[in-house]
């Protein structure tokens, strides 16, 4: 994958699909990657339903608890 795509829907897939199959150990080293700000991309997330659980490594929709 040579960048993010910028659709909430595709953007939290593509995280989680990175993150779940080992891409990458952490949300921080993912954007470093990417050249996103993490704050910036969970804002934009949760702006669109959405946030970083730590403890399962996966955005999910706002809410949904573990």
């Amino acid at each position: 994958m040579e960048y993010l795509p910028n659709d909430p829907a595709m953007l939290v897939s593509s995280i989680n699909m990175l993150l779940r199959d080992d891409e990458f150990d952490s949300l921080e080293s993912l954007c470093c990657y990417f050249d996103r700000e993490i704050d910036e991309l969970k804002k934009y997330l949760f702006e669109n339903g959405y946030e970083y659980n730590e403890s399962q490594k996966q955005m999910r929709p706002v809410g949904i608890e573990a």
